[in-house]
């Protein structure tokens, strides 16, 4: 079932959920996958995402002392995992599709294998920037921004592909992600919707926020997007704070502010930071939810604990 289905026949706020592929050469094996969603089955979720990561350049040393450059990936595993989910547990699997690092042609047989798989929803993103320089065949195209990767699916959901393959269309529905605390990349708020708004012009149907710790940021964000003339549903992102040490790297790495009040109380009781990011967070989740917020999302990074602690009032 589509996502935006999902959405239109709720009668309640919904819940959903991120995970994250294990470490390429972990001892993490797909076992552990089996049991964060083992642990979510209780509560119904209606669709989980899962995250896709770009290779990256690596110096790896050899044994005889040389270095050497290796274009590795670090969490392979997105379709896989997607498709145990989609047909093994019934639930809706949502595969992130990424710009940085994949050609025009790669994306289209992903998505072509995706809808094999039973698979109809993805969150098209830009990604992260690659540390090397990736060089593309003699013909290849890239998408440089996620409203590049949105008007190629787009074509592809009219049956039209790359060159002269041919194909049944692919009717993927497609959520895309923004910034209520604006993109670090954009020059201000305005072009920030703006770029939002070209996107879901261009054929999304959904949004999913980053990560945020204060609601009121969420909700002005909502209202200057309405105002701007988009209206399909802004869902709201959630990260359940574990440790002291992410009122650093939580705005290093993903370019949120924290309130001073949440700060405050990490700094003044780090012993306690699992117990205070957890009350912030049901918090949150209490407010979103007397709003009338369509879904919450929550970033799970795999620890699940936390946040089936904030979740099981609602079970």
């Amino acid at each position: 079932m589509r996502v935006i289905d999902h959405l239109k026949a709720a009668t309640k706020t919904l819940f959903s959920y991120e995970i994250v592929p294990p470490v390429r050469g972990s001892a993490t094996n797909i076992s552990e996958i089996f049991a964060i969603i083992e642990q979510l089955l209780p509560y119904d979720p209606k669709w989980i995402n899962v995250t896709t990561h770009a290779s990256s350049l690596l110096y790896v040393e050899k044994s005889d002392g040389s270095i050497i450059k290796r274009v590795h990936k670090k969490r392979p595993g997105t379709m896989g995992i997607c498709g145990v989910i989609q047909n093994k547990y019934g639930i809706d699997a949502v595969a992130h599709v990424l710009c940085q690092g994949f050609s025009q042609q790669e994306t289209e047989d992903a998505l072509i294998e995706l809808n094999y798989m039973g698979i109809e929803n993805i969150l098209a993103l830009k990604g992260d920037n690659l540390n090397y320089n990736r060089k593309l065949d003699e013909g290849e195209r890239s998408n440089k921004y996620a409203v590049d990767l949105v008007k190629q699916v787009a074509k592809m959901r009219q049956g039209l592909f790359l060159g002269d393959t041919e194909y049944p269309a692919l009717d993927f529905c497609m959520g895309v992600a923004s910034y209520p605390e604006k993109h670090f990349e954009a020059a201000n708020q305005e072009l920030n919707i703006e770029y939002l708004k070209q996107k879901v012009a261009a054929g999304a149907e959904y949004v999913i926020t980053q990560m945020f710790f204060d609601n009121q940021k969420y909700f002005a964000f909502v209202k200057a997007c309405r105002q701007a003339g988009i209206t399909v549903p802004i869902i709201p992102g959630i990260k359940v704070l574990k440790s002291a040490n992410q009122i650093n790297s939580l705005p290093r790495l993903f370019h949120v502010d924290l309130p001073h009040e949440l700060v405050a109380q990490l700094l003044a009781a780090p012993q306690n930071a699992q117990q205070i990011g957890l009350d912030w967070a049901k918090s949150q989740v209490r407010e979103l939810i007397a709003a009338g917020v369509p879904c919450v999302h929550f970033f799970l990074m795999n620890d699940v604990s936390s946040v089936l602690d904030v979740i099981d009032e609602y079970k």
